[in-house]
């Protein structure tokens, strides 16, 4: 009975950490749509709703029926899989996002987590680089020039920035003395135990390396429409379109909350700990993002390789050094 209990508590918490993804990634477009329009001076999302946020509904009901097209070229099989490889990863990662304290119901103690991995930081570092391999077999089997090109230059983009990624979560690592992410969070109970100011070099490193991750402009050379049309997914449409966008925006938003966990604190705040300081964390990232977006031209691959191989390789490095130190004197 014990074992059904357990087994019910699990699945009622992916359940709702599931949904609570996909409402966010819904409104994550709305709000980058408001927030580009403000930028940009225009309007953004007005008709469907009070204040346009019927929106996603309307968009996702449009390309739920628009024709699902494939070239006859294309490799199908690879062609029908690749959305989902992209799409998974982004909701994988939310296992082991901490979202708040443990809480009492029906008698039961439930952490507000789906699994506290002890290899936490690992499990994402996986997780998150396997949405890659989507757009690259997306790209590959959609039997066009332009979407090859668009894959290969995700993997071109991959390979610039992964290194780094890790690296600066090292010296982390060594600081709070573990991999799991309920444990780094309970470290930073206080606003000045935040990971940022113990060590805002690994914390800058790992931001611009995760929106490299995300293909978020200034990085999205894999999409990159004025050059290549609309990259690896030139040839997608209907709900395999929106599915990688569904990927796209579940890696911001899961890219967001391990930034905001490892660094910010998770969900506490300077007052009364809770998850919606987690939520509120969330949401200025996401708009971090929309307005690099609208701010920074887009680089080429060969510039971010040499941003990520020339600068943040040496400073990661010296930065993993350098904490030791300060660890073995201090």
């Amino acid at each position: 009975m014990a074992d059904l209990t357990f087994v019910a508590i699990i699945t009622a918490k992916v359940i709702v950490i599931f949904l609570a993804v996909m409402i966010g990634v819904a409104y994550s477009t709305w709000l980058e749509r408001k927030l580009l329009g403000h930028i940009q001076h225009r309007m953004g999302p007005t008709y469907v709703g009070p204040f346009g946020l019927l929106q996603p509904l309307a968009d996702g009901l449009k390309l739920l029926f628009k024709e699902d097209l494939v070239l006859s070229r294309a490799e199908r099989t690879i062609h029908a899989i690749a959305p989902l490889i992209a799409f998974v990863p982004g909701f994988l990662a939310f296992a082991v996002v901490p979202i708040g304290e443990p809480i009492e119901l029906f008698g039961y103690t439930i952490p507000l987590t789906i699994s506290d991995l002890n290899i936490g930081i690992l499990f994402i570092l996986a997780t998150t680089s396997l949405g890659v391999y989507g757009i690259a077999l997306g790209g590959w089997a959609s039997g066009s020039k332009y979407s090859l090109l668009g894959g290969i230059r995700s993997s071109a983009q991959m390979i610039s920035y992964e290194v780094s990624y890790g690296l600066a979560l090292v010296p982390i690592v060594m600081m709070a003395g573990t991999f799991s992410l309920k444990e780094i969070v309970a470290q930073q109970a206080s606003v000045w135990d935040w990971y940022v100011f113990k060590n805002p070099v690994a914390f800058l490193i790992f931001w611009i390396c995760a929106i490299a991750e995300t293909n978020r402009s200034p990085f999205d050379m894999a999409e990159a429409e004025s050059e290549l049309v609309g990259g690896y997914l030139t040839e997608y449409s209907s709900m395999r379109f929106s599915m990688f966008f569904i990927g796209e925006y579940a890696n911001m938003l899961t890219a967001a909350a391990v930034v905001v966990t490892i660094f910010f604190g998770g969900w506490n705040g300077p007052f009364w700990p809770g998850p919606w300081w987690l939520v509120a964390k969330v949401i200025f990232f996401m708009a971090m993002y929309i307005w690099i977006r609208a701010t920074f031209p887009r680089v080429r691959y060969d510039q971010l390789m040499e941003l990520g191989w020339k600068v943040f390789f040496p400073i990661a490095l010296l930065n993993v050094l350098v904490t030791g130190i300060v660890m073995y004197l201090w």
